[in-house]
Protein backbone atom coordinates (compact mmCIF):
# COMPACT_ATOMS: atom_id res chain seq x y z
CA UNK A 1 0.00 0.00 0.00
CA UNK A 2 3.04 2.53 1.31
CA UNK A 3 4.53 1.55 -2.74
CA UNK A 4 1.66 2.29 -4.27
CA UNK A 5 1.27 5.89 -2.56
CA UNK A 6 5.03 6.79 -3.61
CA UNK A 7 4.83 5.51 -6.69
CA UNK A 8 1.39 7.86 -7.50
CA UNK A 9 3.08 10.45 -6.18
CA UNK A 10 6.25 10.00 -7.83
CA UNK A 11 4.45 10.06 -11.18
CA UNK A 12 2.21 12.84 -10.24
CA UNK A 13 5.52 14.50 -9.59
CA UNK A 14 6.91 13.25 -13.08
CA UNK A 15 3.87 15.07 -14.82
CA UNK A 16 4.14 18.34 -13.02
CA UNK A 17 6.97 19.02 -14.08
CA UNK A 18 6.09 18.20 -18.32
CA UNK A 19 3.20 20.12 -17.75
CA UNK A 20 5.61 23.47 -16.33
CA UNK A 21 8.04 22.93 -19.36
CA UNK A 22 5.00 22.64 -21.83
CA UNK A 23 3.68 25.81 -20.11
CA UNK A 24 6.80 27.76 -20.44
CA UNK A 25 7.19 26.47 -24.35
CA UNK A 26 3.95 27.81 -25.18
CA UNK A 27 4.11 30.99 -23.34
CA UNK A 28 7.60 31.56 -24.81
CA UNK A 29 6.79 30.97 -28.15
CA UNK A 30 3.47 32.89 -28.02
CA UNK A 31 4.79 35.76 -26.79
CA UNK A 32 7.65 35.64 -29.30
CA UNK A 33 5.62 34.67 -31.94
CA UNK A 34 3.43 37.82 -32.28
CA UNK A 35 6.35 39.82 -31.70
CA UNK A 36 7.93 38.23 -34.73
CA UNK A 37 4.84 38.65 -36.89
CA UNK A 38 4.48 41.94 -36.14
CA UNK A 39 7.91 42.83 -36.75
CA UNK A 40 7.09 40.79 -39.92
CA UNK A 41 4.38 42.55 -40.93
CA UNK A 42 5.82 46.05 -40.21
CA UNK A 43 9.33 45.43 -42.32
CA UNK A 44 6.27 43.82 -45.22
CA UNK A 45 4.16 46.62 -44.96
CA UNK A 46 7.42 48.82 -45.27
CA UNK A 47 8.90 46.76 -48.08
CA UNK A 48 5.38 46.89 -49.21
CA UNK A 49 5.16 50.65 -49.01
CA UNK A 50 8.72 51.43 -50.19
CA UNK A 51 8.75 48.84 -53.35
CA UNK A 52 5.02 50.43 -54.53
CA UNK A 53 6.38 53.93 -54.09
CA UNK A 54 10.06 52.87 -56.13
CA UNK A 55 8.37 50.10 -58.56
CA UNK A 56 8.80 50.49 -62.01
CA UNK A 57 5.87 49.45 -64.74
CA UNK A 58 5.36 49.80 -68.34
CA UNK A 59 3.14 53.09 -68.58
CA UNK A 60 1.51 53.94 -72.02
CA UNK A 61 3.56 57.16 -73.37
CA UNK A 62 2.98 60.55 -71.94
CA UNK A 63 4.53 61.96 -75.49
CA UNK A 64 4.64 60.45 -78.92
CA UNK A 65 7.02 61.83 -81.72
CA UNK A 66 4.62 60.87 -84.61
CA UNK A 67 7.02 61.72 -87.36
CA UNK A 68 8.48 62.95 -90.75
CA UNK A 69 9.77 59.44 -91.89
CA UNK A 70 14.11 60.88 -92.39
CA UNK A 71 12.73 64.06 -90.52
CA UNK A 72 15.44 63.20 -87.36
CA UNK A 73 13.22 61.07 -85.51
CA UNK A 74 15.78 59.08 -83.70
CA UNK A 75 18.19 61.73 -83.12
CA UNK A 76 14.82 63.46 -81.24
CA UNK A 77 14.39 60.45 -79.52
CA UNK A 78 18.12 59.41 -78.61
CA UNK A 79 18.54 63.26 -77.22
CA UNK A 80 15.02 63.41 -75.30
CA UNK A 81 16.26 60.26 -73.79
CA UNK A 82 19.29 62.15 -72.00
CA UNK A 83 16.95 63.32 -69.81
CA UNK A 84 16.74 61.84 -66.40
CA UNK A 85 13.16 61.81 -66.13
CA UNK A 86 12.64 60.49 -69.56
CA UNK A 87 12.32 56.80 -70.89
CA UNK A 88 11.60 56.01 -74.41
CA UNK A 89 10.73 52.83 -76.14
CA UNK A 90 13.60 51.59 -78.03
CA UNK A 91 11.90 50.49 -81.43
CA UNK A 92 9.40 51.74 -83.67
CA UNK A 93 5.89 50.46 -82.21
CA UNK A 94 3.59 51.02 -85.22
CA UNK A 95 0.73 50.50 -82.72
CA UNK A 96 -1.70 53.17 -84.01
CA UNK A 97 -1.13 52.67 -88.24
CA UNK A 98 -0.21 48.61 -88.34
CA UNK A 99 -3.93 47.08 -88.03
CA UNK A 100 -2.60 43.85 -86.93
CA UNK A 101 -0.59 45.87 -83.73
CA UNK A 102 -4.24 47.71 -83.02
CA UNK A 103 -6.21 44.89 -82.87
CA UNK A 104 -4.01 43.44 -80.24
CA UNK A 105 -5.00 46.32 -77.82
CA UNK A 106 -3.75 48.83 -75.23
CA UNK A 107 -2.35 46.10 -73.23
CA UNK A 108 -0.27 45.13 -75.85
CA UNK A 109 0.84 48.51 -76.85
CA UNK A 110 2.00 49.43 -72.99
CA UNK A 111 3.91 45.56 -73.08
CA UNK A 112 6.40 47.46 -75.61
CA UNK A 113 6.98 50.59 -73.23
CA UNK A 114 10.13 50.94 -71.20
CA UNK A 115 9.59 50.49 -67.07
CA UNK A 116 8.94 54.12 -65.71
CA UNK A 117 9.16 55.06 -61.97
CA UNK A 118 6.21 57.61 -60.87
CA UNK A 119 6.79 60.90 -62.32
CA UNK A 120 8.90 59.41 -65.15
CA UNK A 121 7.53 60.26 -68.98
CA UNK A 122 7.60 57.52 -71.13
CA UNK A 123 8.43 58.22 -74.98
CA UNK A 124 7.62 56.55 -78.03
CA UNK A 125 8.66 57.47 -81.68
CA UNK A 126 7.05 56.04 -84.74
CA UNK A 127 7.25 58.19 -88.07
CA UNK A 128 4.80 56.36 -90.05
CA UNK A 129 1.92 57.92 -87.75
CA UNK A 130 2.23 61.38 -89.33
CA UNK A 131 1.06 60.59 -92.64
CA UNK A 132 -1.70 57.81 -91.85
CA UNK A 133 -5.35 58.71 -92.34
CA UNK A 134 -6.41 56.85 -89.06
CA UNK A 135 -3.92 57.30 -86.20
CA UNK A 136 -4.59 60.85 -84.83
CA UNK A 137 -8.35 60.04 -84.05
CA UNK A 138 -6.57 56.60 -82.56
CA UNK A 139 -4.14 58.14 -80.75
CA UNK A 140 -6.80 60.73 -79.14
CA UNK A 141 -8.99 57.96 -78.25
CA UNK A 142 -5.93 56.57 -76.19
CA UNK A 143 -4.81 59.73 -74.23
CA UNK A 144 -6.32 62.83 -75.22
CA UNK A 145 -3.91 64.96 -73.09
CA UNK A 146 -0.69 63.46 -74.70
CA UNK A 147 2.08 65.42 -75.99
CA UNK A 148 3.08 65.21 -79.87
CA UNK A 149 6.04 66.10 -81.14
CA UNK A 150 6.69 66.60 -85.29
CA UNK A 151 10.53 66.75 -86.39
CA UNK A 152 10.48 68.22 -89.93
CA UNK A 153 13.05 69.19 -92.54
CA UNK A 154 13.47 70.47 -95.62
CA UNK A 155 10.79 68.30 -97.66
CA UNK A 156 13.36 67.78 -100.65
CA UNK A 157 15.87 66.58 -99.10
CA UNK A 158 13.94 64.83 -96.78
CA UNK A 159 12.13 62.94 -100.08
CA UNK A 160 16.09 62.22 -101.17
CA UNK A 161 16.73 60.57 -97.90
CA UNK A 162 13.67 58.18 -97.80
CA UNK A 163 14.47 57.14 -101.23
CA UNK A 164 18.40 56.46 -100.44
CA UNK A 165 17.05 54.49 -97.17
CA UNK A 166 14.34 52.58 -99.85
CA UNK A 167 17.33 52.08 -102.12
CA UNK A 168 19.92 50.89 -99.51
CA UNK A 169 17.36 47.77 -98.19
CA UNK A 170 16.73 46.96 -101.39
CA UNK A 171 20.32 46.51 -102.14
CA UNK A 172 20.88 45.32 -99.43
CA UNK A 173 18.64 42.27 -100.30
CA UNK A 174 19.98 41.83 -103.58
CA UNK A 175 16.81 43.42 -105.36
CA UNK A 176 16.90 46.25 -108.07
CA UNK A 177 15.29 49.49 -107.87
CA UNK A 178 14.51 52.23 -110.42
CA UNK A 179 16.83 55.36 -110.19
CA UNK A 180 15.20 58.67 -108.07
CA UNK A 181 14.38 60.45 -111.23
CA UNK A 182 12.28 57.76 -112.98
CA UNK A 183 10.48 57.64 -109.88
CA UNK A 184 10.28 61.67 -109.50
CA UNK A 185 9.51 62.47 -113.12
CA UNK A 186 6.94 61.86 -115.28
CA UNK A 187 6.95 63.04 -118.81
CA UNK A 188 9.72 65.78 -117.39
CA UNK A 189 7.50 66.75 -114.71
CA UNK A 190 6.64 66.09 -111.07
CA UNK A 191 4.93 63.13 -110.85
CA UNK A 192 2.52 63.69 -107.71
CA UNK A 193 1.71 60.26 -106.76
CA UNK A 194 5.52 59.41 -106.28
CA UNK A 195 5.09 58.22 -102.10
CA UNK A 196 8.33 59.68 -101.04
CA UNK A 197 6.94 63.28 -102.17
CA UNK A 198 3.38 62.61 -100.80
CA UNK A 199 5.29 62.19 -97.30
CA UNK A 200 7.06 65.54 -98.04
CA UNK A 201 3.21 67.48 -98.07
CA UNK A 202 3.44 68.33 -94.35
CA UNK A 203 0.05 70.65 -94.24
CA UNK A 204 -2.07 67.94 -95.72
CA UNK A 205 -0.76 65.37 -92.89
CA UNK A 206 -0.88 68.05 -90.70
CA UNK A 207 -4.35 69.48 -91.00
CA UNK A 208 -5.08 65.74 -90.46
CA UNK A 209 -3.89 65.77 -87.10
CA UNK A 210 -5.32 69.40 -86.37
CA UNK A 211 -8.90 68.39 -86.91
CA UNK A 212 -8.31 66.27 -83.51
CA UNK A 213 -5.83 67.85 -81.64
CA UNK A 214 -5.20 71.41 -80.91
CA UNK A 215 -2.06 72.96 -82.17
CA UNK A 216 -0.61 73.95 -78.33
CA UNK A 217 -0.47 70.08 -78.36
CA UNK A 218 1.53 69.52 -81.18
CA UNK A 219 5.27 70.92 -80.56
CA UNK A 220 7.11 71.47 -84.01
CA UNK A 221 10.87 70.57 -84.00
CA UNK A 222 13.46 72.17 -86.72
CA UNK A 223 15.08 68.94 -87.64
CA UNK A 224 18.05 70.63 -89.72
CA UNK A 225 18.72 73.12 -86.72
CA UNK A 226 18.54 69.74 -84.41
CA UNK A 227 21.57 68.46 -86.57
CA UNK A 228 22.98 71.97 -86.93
CA UNK A 229 23.44 72.79 -83.17
CA UNK A 230 20.89 70.55 -80.69
CA UNK A 231 20.90 72.13 -77.79
CA UNK A 232 18.68 75.21 -78.16
CA UNK A 233 15.92 72.48 -79.93
CA UNK A 234 16.06 70.31 -76.97
CA UNK A 235 15.30 73.32 -74.62
CA UNK A 236 12.59 73.90 -76.84
CA UNK A 237 11.78 70.50 -76.27
CA UNK A 238 11.81 70.53 -72.62
CA UNK A 239 10.03 72.95 -71.90
CA UNK A 240 6.77 71.45 -74.08
CA UNK A 241 7.57 68.68 -72.21
CA UNK A 242 7.23 69.90 -68.84
CA UNK A 243 10.36 68.96 -68.16
CA UNK A 244 13.36 70.04 -65.87
CA UNK A 245 15.95 71.40 -67.92
CA UNK A 246 18.46 68.75 -66.81
CA UNK A 247 20.29 68.67 -71.26
CA UNK A 248 22.90 70.99 -71.57
CA UNK A 249 25.31 71.66 -74.39
CA UNK A 250 27.81 69.93 -72.56
CA UNK A 251 26.01 66.81 -73.67
CA UNK A 252 26.84 67.19 -77.11
CA UNK A 253 30.30 67.12 -79.01
CA UNK A 254 31.08 67.38 -83.17
CA UNK A 255 32.09 64.20 -84.69
CA UNK A 256 34.53 65.48 -87.09
CA UNK A 257 34.68 62.21 -89.21
CA UNK A 258 30.95 61.09 -88.95
CA UNK A 259 29.89 65.22 -89.62
CA UNK A 260 27.09 65.61 -86.96
CA UNK A 261 26.85 65.83 -83.39
CA UNK A 262 26.77 62.76 -80.62
CA UNK A 263 26.06 62.53 -77.42
CA UNK A 264 27.64 62.58 -74.08
CA UNK A 265 26.29 61.32 -70.68
CA UNK A 266 27.76 59.52 -67.15
CA UNK A 267 30.83 59.94 -68.99
CA UNK A 268 29.75 57.69 -71.91
CA UNK A 269 29.46 58.57 -75.75
CA UNK A 270 27.03 57.62 -78.24
CA UNK A 271 26.78 58.64 -81.91
CA UNK A 272 23.80 57.39 -84.30
CA UNK A 273 24.21 54.53 -86.54
CA UNK A 274 26.04 53.93 -89.24
CA UNK A 275 22.41 55.04 -91.46
CA UNK A 276 22.41 58.64 -90.37
CA UNK A 277 24.39 60.75 -92.48
CA UNK A 278 24.45 58.05 -95.31
CA UNK A 279 25.64 59.81 -98.61
CA UNK A 280 21.81 60.27 -100.88
CA UNK A 281 21.74 59.31 -104.41
CA UNK A 282 22.38 60.69 -106.66
CA UNK A 283 19.83 63.52 -108.71
CA UNK A 284 20.31 65.87 -110.94
CA UNK A 285 20.48 69.80 -110.16
CA UNK A 286 17.82 70.07 -113.06
CA UNK A 287 15.64 67.47 -111.29
CA UNK A 288 16.40 69.06 -107.74
CA UNK A 289 15.44 72.66 -109.00
CA UNK A 290 12.13 70.96 -110.09
CA UNK A 291 11.16 69.53 -107.11
CA UNK A 292 11.88 72.37 -104.80
CA UNK A 293 9.55 74.54 -107.44
CA UNK A 294 6.54 71.83 -106.78
CA UNK A 295 7.57 72.09 -103.14
CA UNK A 296 7.19 76.23 -102.38
CA UNK A 297 3.31 76.15 -102.39
CA UNK A 298 2.80 72.94 -99.68
CA UNK A 299 5.22 74.42 -97.54
CA UNK A 300 3.94 78.10 -97.44
CA UNK A 301 1.20 76.59 -96.19
CA UNK A 302 2.89 74.54 -93.56
CA UNK A 303 4.56 77.67 -92.52
CA UNK A 304 1.14 79.57 -91.65
CA UNK A 305 -0.08 76.79 -90.10
CA UNK A 306 2.44 76.45 -87.73
CA UNK A 307 3.20 79.61 -87.19
CA UNK A 308 6.90 79.83 -88.54
CA UNK A 309 9.02 79.35 -91.44
CA UNK A 310 12.14 77.44 -91.98
CA UNK A 311 15.24 77.68 -94.77
CA UNK A 312 14.21 74.97 -97.07
CA UNK A 313 14.71 75.49 -101.09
Amino acid sequence: MLWTVLLALLVLLLLQTQLSVCLRELRTGGSSSPASSSSSSSSSSTSSSSSSYNATQQRLPGAIIIGVRKGGTRALLEMLNLHPDVEVAKAEVHYFNVEEHYRRGLAWYRAQMPFTLPGQLTVEKTPGYFAAPQVPARVWDMNPAVRLLLIVRDPAERLVSDYTQVLHNRLTRHKPYQPLEELLLHKGHIDPGYKALQRSLYHLHLTRWLEVFPREQIHVVDGDALIRDPFPELRKAERFLDLQPRISPNNFYYNTTKGFYCLLSAGHDKCLDESKGRPHAPLSAQAFRKLCHYFRKPNKLFFEMVGRSFSWC
